[in-house]
């Protein structure tokens, strides 16, 4: 039986972005004020959402599963960083599985998790599982759900 397809997205579901941006000076936050994510090297800086490790761990055994993300098109530094981020914390669980596209309703697949809707999450044409929404509100809920789903 072949595997049902996931892809994950990084920024808030993966990776804590607030986590880079604490660690960055007061100067740098003004200087790109609505545009943090153009900080140069601020993806380096992320840690992971809690549970997040584990989560991926434990769904690419049940899925096959990719990181798929968006990459601020200003900001070069940010595909390296997003690459390194993988090989920092998913190791070879995530080997050759990061996809970074700007229109994520061109992959196939069957389920998406992401935290909004931008991209193409909206469009793609599996189930988009929202993170961070009163129904997946963290790692733990989008587990079960996705285990029950699979049974």
């Amino acid at each position: 039986m072949n595997k049902k397809i996931l892809y994950i997205d990084m920024d808030n579901v993966l990776v804590d972005f607030s986590s880079g941006i604490a660690k960055i000076s007061d100067d740098l936050k003004h200087e790109y004020n609505d545009r943090l994510d153009e900080v140069p090297g601020i993806f380096d800086l992320m840690d992971p959402m809690p549970g997040a490790i584990e989560a991926y761990k434990k769904l690419s055994t049940l899925f096959d599963t990719y990181i798929l993300s968006t990459a601020p098109w200003k900001n070069p530094s940010a595909w390296q960083h997003k690459l390194e981020w993988v090989h920092k914390y998913l190791h070879d669980e995530a080997y050759k599985r990061l996809i970074l596209a700007h229109h994520k309703n061109l992959l196939r697949g069957d389920y998406l998790i992401d935290d909004r809707e931008k991209n193409g999450a909206k469009e793609f044409e599996g189930q988009l599982i929202l993170f961070g929404s009163e129904q997946f509100p963290d790692w733990s809920h989008v587990l079960t759900y996705l285990k029950e789903k699979e049974q």
